[in-house]
């Protein structure tokens, strides 16, 4: 992965912060994207503090303007982008029956539109060097659905779709595009959860643990290598068992 530019969404915090370290542990250069920008810095310093090259793009996935700035500010700084993981996401979880119209779109607007409006931005540049790995995240609950989360799973569904049809698109141009459908990761958003809920949900789990942000992170390095170079349109599963 050596000389690559790899550009992560979503790269603050959690499984994008684990994301960013381990495509530069594995030398590629990182372009780390998300709204907060201080926390961005902190995540980028700890990177380049293990001997990385990390820059930090301010991003907002709910703005076209604002996506098609970020990539154009990243391709002048590295060049063109090699890897691209698209892992931002938000959550607005409501029963349908009192879903707002406001909290429906923008689930949709950030997750599935931001994730296209992200890919179209290095598609031209991936088929002129004819090579590139489009990695997005999804989720468990876009393939079994969740009560409460019918924005939020209608989007990472979208996700799954979006990557199957561009994968077809893209194949002959050497560029494969997948999907990771994580399960339970232990994030910010899980350490949330009531003693009772995250008992709950490990007896649903035959692995009996929360995964980690490395193990997401472990197979997006993975479709990222030239060793996932025949894979293409898939989904890999990272959910313990969760979901067979």
């Amino acid at each position: 992965m050596t000389g690559r530019t790899a550009f992560i969404t979503g790269a603050s915090r959690g499984i994008g912060q684990a994301c960013a370290e381990t495509l530069s542990r594995a030398g590629a250069r990182v372009v780390l994207a998300a709204r907060n920008l201080d926390k961005l810095e902190e995540a980028a310093g700890q990177i380049r503090a293990a001997g990385g090259e990390a820059f930090v793009q301010e991003m907002d996935l709910s703005s076209e303007e604002s996506i098609k700035g970020a990539f154009a500010k990243a391709a002048s700084e590295f060049g063109r982008i090699d890897i691209l993981v698209n892992n931002a996401g938000i959550t607005r979880d409501t029963l349908a029956l009192r879903m707002k119209r406001a909290d429906w779109d923008a689930v949709i607007q950030t997750n599935l539109t931001g994730t296209f409006l992200c890919i179209q931005q290095v598609l031209q540049g991936m088929m002129r060097e004819r090579w590139g790995r489009i990695i997005n995240i999804s989720s468990v609950v876009a393939q079994s659905g969740n009560p409460g989360q019918a924005n939020y799973v209608a989007s990472k569904s979208g996700v799954i779709g979006l990557t199957k049809a561009l994968a077809q698109e893209m194949a002959s141009r050497n560029i494969t595009i997948n999907a990771i459908a994580p399960g339970f990761i232990e994030t910010d958003m899980t350490a949330a959860l009531s003693p009772e809920l995250k008992v709950a949900l490990l007896a649903r789990i035959p692995l009996k643990r929360f995964g980690s942000a490395a193990d997401v992170a472990g197979a997006v390095k993975f479709l990222a290598s030239e060793e996932a170079s025949y894979i293409t349109g898939a989904v890999i599963d990272v959910n313990g068992g969760m979901y067979m």
